[in-house]
């Protein structure tokens, strides 16, 4: 019932996403409306929510450009559904915009399979993770996946590998002209976001440690069933997935070792794990399976939202 839904992409499932990521949105503010009394909290709310809405279309995008997925509006779901898991995201407005310059990153380095124009997209991929980085910096981690991909498809042109360089250069560059134009120092500024932790006790109450539990058995179970599936997929997905598949890898690292630690960075796992979850829901399986488990997922994501507000 639930999949036949979602099984095409239509105007009216996918207004019934947007309206669903909405509706939370305000479910999950309306608990303190002291924002809403100021014009810069509220254009921070604004922000959050419009950054995250073009997160989640531009994940959808990649999906079906390249083949990830099918003509359906799995991605955007899961996407929503992954989103609510963790509700302190709707704050977290540097979280948000780093993310989202890593999903422009992760579709360049994904259409680099077409072997066109090749350098512009690993210098854009590149200039795309420096900026992340600046709004949360080990998102520079995504640097990886940069040469990752190099290795896949271009590693004999030396160019290839020195072209990340070149654009952190200009990132540099950038940053310091920003440092002396809104006075700030630099130096403080990456020192203090440059630190790492690994303790993981932060937990300001039950409902957010199950939430993690319940979001690392998805990752657990969206991991071995693709890669279980991978041989079964056409040749020319596979290294489009292992990319996938890396995003996934680094954004868990990223929220392992970020100081400051909190579920809502997990939110960079979210855009390779929907993409991987709408696969999985995709492949010819008995229909009852890809029932069970979306409502499971749902059923999940709705108690963790719930029981954290």
């Amino acid at each position: 019932m639930i999949t036949s839904i979602f099984k095409k992409s239509t105007p009216l499932n996918l207004s019934l996403v947007l309206f669903l990521i909405v509706s939370f949105f305000f479910i999950y503010q309306f608990q303190d409306l002291t924002w809403a009394s100021n014009l810069v909290t509220i254009g921070n709310k604004m922000g959050v929510l419009l950054v995250l809405l073009g997160s989640i279309f531009f994940t959808n995008f990649i999906a079906n450009k390249n083949g990830v997925s099918k003509d359906t509006a799995y991605v955007i779901l899961f996407f929503f559904l992954f989103v609510i898991f963790f509700p302190s995201i709707f704050d977290k407005l540097d979280l948000v915009v780093s993310n989202f310059f890593i999903i422009l990153a992760l579709r360049r380095l994904i259409s680099l399979q077409s072997l066109s124009a090749s350098k512009e997209k690993i210098f854009d991929a590149s200039l795309w993770i420096f900026i992340a980085a600046v709004f949360h910096f080990w998102s520079i981690l995504y640097l990886v996946l940069v040469f990752i991909s190099i290795m896949f498809h271009v590693a004999r042109d030396y160019k290839n590998w020195l072209l990340p360089f070149i654009a952190l250069f200009g990132v540099s560059i950038l940053f310091i002209s920003a440092s002396i134009v809104f006075q700030f120092d630099g130096i403080d500024y990456l020192y203090e976001h440059v630190q790492t932790s690994f303790a993981i006790n932060y937990f300001k109450s039950n409902y957010e440690n199950a939430a993690l539990s319940i979001y690392a058995t998805v990752i657990l179970f969206f991991i071995a069933t693709v890669m279980g599936s991978l041989s079964n997929r056409p040749l020319v997905l596979h290294t489009t997935f292992k990319k996938i598949l890396a995003s996934l890898i680094i954004g868990i690292v990223v929220y392992l070792i970020s100081a400051n630690k909190s579920n809502d960075i997990l939110l960079f796992t979210i855009a390779p794990l929907s993409m991987l979850a709408a696969s999985h829901i995709e492949m010819p399986q008995i229909k009852l399976k890809q029932e069970m488990v979306l409502i499971v997922i749902i059923l999940c994501s709705m108690f963790t939202f719930f029981s954290q507000l």
